[in-house]
């Protein structure tokens, strides 16, 4: 039967890799109105800090997890810490990840090599660290978070495209493997947002008129937007969703 508890996240601890700002914690926040506890996670202790103080304000509970997610023995140590001093880590949300723009011809080897590492990698190290203990639990949620180039393309963005594309097999991957143990993974792919990262194209008027073009709801999208998606996946709500990329895009990948 569905009722309001259905979506409730009550008594539950969700991780939210690269949430000191933008969408992460966007997706943060949306968890903790739903009722999780939080640990917030990045590389820049102030920022992190400054979210943690915002959300503590709005009465959420917060715990500060500051880690490189690319460091596969940083992501264990901290994941190890924080389920020996604040508790069973129950959702996962794999958010951190990075862009480099350039031509396929001029992307410069190290701008590569730095997306796959933060955008593939780092969901890897994250997601079998915590992995690990939901396994030996027989339970918990994973979601990673791909992107609509995760399916199509833009100029400029092997590389990320690219990235995106492997967290979407990788989301498959680790559906198949973990599924069976008692543990769902599921991935959001969001569209085009208004963040701090996309303030430039949002500025653009030519880019935004393409963009309202292309997109069937005719707008950007606000971050806010996400968190539905993420309490969706995160409850029990979707206790037979696994393995699945749920767009958030106001339609994008709909339409050529």
């Amino acid at each position: 039967m569905i009722n309001a508890q259905t979506f409730r996240l009550d008594g539950r601890l969700a991780l939210v890799t690269g949430s000191s700002a933008g969408i992460g914690l966007a997706l943060a926040r949306g968890l903790a109105q739903a009722g999780a506890s939080l640990l917030l996670n990045g590389r820049d202790h102030g920022r992190l800090q400054a979210a943690a103080d915002a959300l503590t304000a709005e009465g959420h509970t917060v715990h500060l997890c500051p880690f490189d997610t690319t460091d596969a023995a940083a992501a264990t140590q901290a994941v190890d810490r924080a389920e020996a001093e604040v508790g069973a880590i129950d959702i996962l949300v794999n958010n951190a990840g990075i862009t480099r723009r350039a031509p396929f011809h001029e992307l410069k080897a190290q701008d590569w090599h730095d997306v796959q590492n933060t955008n593939v990698n780092g969901l890897f190290n994250v997601g079998q660290a915590v992995a690990r203990h939901m396994v030996k639990r027989g339970r918990g949620k994973i979601i990673n978070i791909c992107s609509v180039q995760s399916e199509v393309g833009r100029p400029g963005l092997a590389a990320y495209a690219t990235s995106k594309g492997a967290a979407k097999m990788l989301t498959k991957a680790m559906a198949i493997d973990l599924g069976p143990l008692g543990i769902q993974v599921n991935a959001i792919g969001p569209g085009y947002f208004k963040t701090d990262l996309t303030a430039s194209l949002v500025a653009d008027a030519t880019f935004s008129a393409w963009l309202s073009g292309r997109t069937p709801q005719r707008r950007w999208g606000d971050v806010a937007e996400l968190a539905p998606a993420a309490v969706f996946l995160a409850s029990e709500a979707s206790s037979f969703v696994n393995g699945h990329v749920l767009y958030v895009d106001g339609g994008i990948t709909a339409t050529l």
